[in-house]
């Protein structure tokens, strides 16, 4: 018999692997992750201060062990505020590390509101394509925002930057390569420095977590206190006086949600001491500053209740003064003189929230560490918005002075999420084409193919799972997890999107099907409201209008006019073929022009933006063609794609056997 078993059971070692499919941990992750788990002594007990958490794993921890032991925080020390990301670098990462260093060197940023000025080490001239290219194979990079409260008591910032990089190399033990860039353009100087994720042996640079967070903190602390020496009682009292009503979460406003345990403040006592008697009078003052926003209570004589919402409330407010002071900068920078009633900023979480259309006159970093973007437009209700972009958001989309469109963002569930759910839970808990027809005999297979579009978007959330015989497996809690993703993307707004690349000037006399083109055959155009955008819009249209009619594409008819049947489908035909033209002689291949119906075949190699909108150049091995592009064509680039003209659209296919359309 166990012969036999001998030669029918023959097992085969495959890779090692976690059960669920997932790529396997790491010896050392699985060993840090059970001893952080463990966080008990050998008598069981729990001990969570001294729970392992991999916190001073890496270069800085032994400084760290050191620090903790001398260093206390004192009211005389002063404070440096330091912002820290992590980039990690993937492909096209040194190109996302050029951008970088092209912005923050970008104009306006120094003292004179000149280009910023890299510099390093050595060089208050520090060359930014030389640290690119010994960037070349890194695995990720470090960014810092390090902003001094004082710093407008130094003459300059690169020798304080330079000691804290210097007392870092000697806390990490190793040299550092960066390149840094003092920054002049905001209410509080600060510096930018990037770091190469490399130490001088050439290997990885891991630097603890706890010296991210809290180490660098205290050497710039250290060496701005002794740079400028300890703060005065004066400075410190005239520091927490200027808190007491600003709109904004203060110092004030920390101290007082920690004795605050409970949500209840009892001030009933005098407190001893001359700097006490000083301090209580400042948070009194602070909380009849925020009884007047409706954020404290007195219930008593000198008993006091904190809001629930304080913290979460002051640092809205915060946040919203700072965009409203970037906005002052912008309108000064375009030369615009506009009220305070005229502009706005743009909620994208508010269901009220109207669609915004109008020309970007200015763009920039509402986040410089993250680089998160935003715009301010010019709308044709008269008012200048204010947009924070999605860090997604493609900036090459959004040029200045393009025509734009705002829609406030997705909430809840869409109604293809729903039927999803109910032929889901009729069907055991898999959705099928198979058993969305039976479920509804009357759907066209074009209204079920736009439900299945919809699992693969979830798909790449992780929400939903695809088999390999084209059903899909829509878990319980499926609505739930909808929605979810839905609230985390209402951060931003739900689409920004350019309704032309051109300027209103250059739109008049371009050649494709323009959105001056799209109002003026519209029924209903948009109304234009404002001495800005709506009246500048309102002349482009006059001027277009006289354009077409002297090309022959519209005529007069009395006073009203009329345009040639068709008319956008020509102008884009017409801009396509020139593009073609020109490209052809680019990319030596020859252009073919799609029809409605066709279907397309070939590699997608770029975008190419036009008058008519965004496309894409599809190739073949002798010819090309260009299709309205989507932004799920960027994840296919240089790879095969197929798909079907459908009027002024395309809808696309990817993989021989799964046909589903993107479109």
């Amino acid at each position: 018999m166990a012969d036999d078993n001998e030669d029918i059971f023959k097992p085969k070692l495959g890779r090692i692997r976690s059960l669920d499919g997932r790529r396997a941990k790491s010896y050392l992750n699985q060993v840090l992750h059970q001893v952080s788990a463990a966080g008990k002594s050998s008598f069981g007990i729990v001990r969570p201060s001294r729970r392992f958490s991999g916190n001073r794993i890496g270069r800085g921890g032994g400084a760290m062990r050191q620090r903790r032991a001398g260093h206390r925080f004192g009211p005389s020390s002063r404070r440096v505020v330091i912002k820290t990301r992590i980039v990690k670098f993937k492909g096209g990462g040194v190109a996302a590390a050029r951008a970088h260093l092209r912005y923050i060197q970008r104009d306006g940023v120094s003292k004179d509101n000149e280009p910023g000025r890299l510099y390093d080490a050595a060089n208050d001239e520090a060359d930014g394509k030389a640290f690119l290219e010994r960037s070349e194979g890194d695995r990720h990079q470090f960014r810092f925002i390090v902003s001094p409260e004082d710093a407008t008591e130094l003459a300059d910032l690169k020798p304080f930057v330079r000691d804290l990089i210097g007392a870092m190399e000697k806390d990490l033990g190793t040299r550092l390569d960066w390149v840094a860039v003092d920054h002049f353009n905001t209410e509080h100087p600060h510096t930018h420095i990037v770091l190469r994720g490399r130490d001088e042996l050439g290997k990885d640079l891991v630097i603890a977590r706890d010296y991210v967070a809290h180490g660098m903190r205290q050497q710039a602390s250290e060496l701005l206190t002794l740079e400028l020496g300890p703060q005065t009682e004066q400075e410190l009292r005239r520091k927490l006086e200027r808190q007491v009503e600003q709109d904004r979460f203060t110092d004030l406003d920390r101290g007082l949600l920690r004795e605050a345990g409970d949500g209840v403040l009892d001030f009933r006592h005098a407190p001893q001491g001359d700097d006490a008697r000083f301090r209580r009078a400042l948070q009194l003052g602070r909380l009849r500053a925020l009884a007047k926003r409706g954020l404290a209570e007195e219930t008593a004589p000198g008993q006091w209740r904190l809001s629930e919402r304080l913290e979460e409330t002051l640092r809205r407010a915060g946040e919203r003064g700072d965009i409203i002071k970037t906005m002052h900068r912008g309108l000064a920078r375009a030369g615009l003189d506009v009220g305070a009633a005229d502009y706005a900023v743009y909620d994208p979480s508010d269901p009220r929230a109207p669609t915004v259309v109008g020309r970007i006159i200015d763009r920039g970093l509402h986040d410089e560490l993250n680089d998160g973007h935003y715009v301010m437009i010019d709308g044709a209700d008269g008012r200048v918005h204010h947009v924070t972009l999605d860090p997604k958001q493609d900036m090459d989309d959004l040029p200045m002075a393009a025509v734009v469109e705002v829609r406030p963002a997705a909430a809840g569930l869409k109604p293809a999420d729903r039927i999803i759910a109910e032929v889901a839970r009729a069907n055991g808990g898999l959705y099928s084409t198979d058993a969305h027809h039976a479920a509804d005999p009357q759907a066209s297979d074009a209204y079920v193919q736009a439900h299945v579009r919809r699992l693969e978007a979830l798909r790449r959330a992780n929400i939903a799972r695809r088999f390999p015989d084209g059903s899909w497996d829509v878990p319980d809690d499926f609505e739930d997890r909808v929605e979810a993703l839905a609230s985390k993307k209402a951060r931003f707004p739900g689409s920004v999107t350019a309704l032309s690349f051109l300027s209103l000037e250059a739109q008049v006399k371009a050649d494709g099907a323009t959105w001056l083109d799209i109002q003026l055959v519209a029924k209903e155009p948009m109304p234009l409201r404002g001495e800005r955008f709506g009246a500048a819009a309102a002349e482009a249209l006059h001027q277009r209008e006289e354009q077409l009619i002297a090309q022959g594409l519209a005529k007069r008819d009395g006073q009203a006019v009329r345009y040639q049947r068709n008319l956008l489908k020509l102008l884009r035909q017409r801009e396509l073929a020139a593009a073609g033209e020109k490209l052809s002689k680019e990319i030596g291949l020859s252009f073919v022009e799609t029809q409605d119906g066709d279907r397309i075949e070939g590699i997608y190699r770029r975008p190419a933006q036009l008058a008519s909108g965004k496309f894409a150049i599809i190739e073949k091995s002798k010819e090309f063609t260009l299709v309205p592009w989507r932004p799920v064509l960027e994840r296919q680039r240089g790879q095969r794609v197929g798909g079907v003209m459908r009027g002024a659209t395309a809808s696309f296919d990817f993989g021989k056997k799964r046909g589903i359309g993107i479109s």
